[in-house]
């Protein structure tokens, strides 16, 4: 589930809050990595459960509309097209999802609120209106209703970014890329198929991936900020960004433990998360002292590169 791309920002965070922090346990500092990990998989699965708890606030009008002791016309013969959209019963009905989210206690029953205002804001929407008045519905539109709410409603809604925010550190910035992965998974599912659900890690070496690069980049700290300094002339450490000698620090990582990855890949990597974690001029600057680092040590033969397209300089 998780690409490499998310694993770095993982270990850039780990590094990070440890480096700053002075704490230098490596059994400590994996702990914390791969339970950042498991928490985007939680994510993952708490997010599937949203369907179905806008579908119980659907459900709770229209039993309070036929309840009414004067009900209109449209109260007492209901448009009960979204709580019986059978891709929302796909999620409620499976036993994997409920069991997952009661275990980790990932519940939208505690937190109503904020199901009451993405369901106001959808019944709103010209998605879900064109969607109900529909004559005739099939799995497809069912399916793009479902999509629809997870595409249009979640990522800029405040709400849900505070409630994230307050129930785990980790989520907030996985909230796009998780969004992403179950836009991806829910449009594959036939309508025969019952619910899949990934694994933490797309491969079992990216496991051996992130914390190995972490390993690496907290144990040898130090001595690749004496790389960097020898490299780039009238540098001094301490006016450096911590964001940027970290990402840097990760890249020497990165190029040092993985000789399968190129070069260029590394840096471009590290570059692109500066523009998120770092200041306006960090992608400029950490491409450029990157660049000039790894050059330097693919000459000495401190990194190396094997496999076909790997071999060679990147300057």
């Amino acid at each position: 589930m998780i690409s490499r791309r998310l694993i770095r920002v993982k270990v850039f965070k780990v590094l990070f809050s440890r480096v700053s922090s002075g704490s230098d346990s490596i059994e400590g500092a994996e702990k914390e990595l791969i339970m950042s990990c498991e928490k985007t998989l939680d994510l993952y699965y708490f997010l599937l459960g949203l369907p179905t708890a806008l579908k119980k606030i659907s459900e709770t009008k229209i039993e309070a509309g036929l309840k009414k002791f004067h009900p209109t016309n449209e109260e007492l013969n209901p448009n009960r097209r979204f709580v019986d959209n059978p891709v929302i019963g796909k999620l409620e009905n499976s036993e994997e999802l409920a069991k997952f989210c009661e275990n980790r206690g990932l519940l939208w029953n505690d937190y109503e609120s904020v199901v009451k205002k993405i369901y106001s804001s959808m019944i709103k929407s010209d998605y879900y209106k064109e969607y109900m008045s529909e004559p005739e519905t099939s799995y497809d539109k069912d399916l793009k209703l479902i999509l629809d709410i997870y595409e249009q409603e979640l990522e800029d809604c405040e709400d849900l970014y505070t409630m994230l925010e307050d129930a785990s550190l980790y989520w907030v910035d996985d909230l796009a890329y998780v969004i992403n992965i179950i836009l991806k998974r829910l449009s594959l599912m036939k309508e025969r198929s019952k619910v899949s659900f990934p694994k933490v890690f797309i491969k079992d070496e990216d496991r051996e991936y992130a914390v190995r690069l972490l390993a690496k980049a907290l144990l040898n700290y130090d001595e690749y900020v004496e790389m960097m300094a020898r490299y780039v002339l009238n540098w001094e450490p301490e006016r450096l960004a911590a964001t940027d000698t970290n990402l840097i620090v990760l890249g020497i990582a990165e190029a040092i433990a993985f000789p399968n990855i190129p070069l260029k890949v590394t840096i471009n990597e590290y570059v692109e998360l500066s523009k998120f974690y770092s200041t306006p001029n960090s992608k400029v600057f950490v491409n450029g002292i990157l660049d000039k680092v790894l050059i330097g040590l693919q000459r000495e033969g401190v990194v190396q590169k094997s496999g076909r397209g790997l071999v060679g300089s990147i300057d």
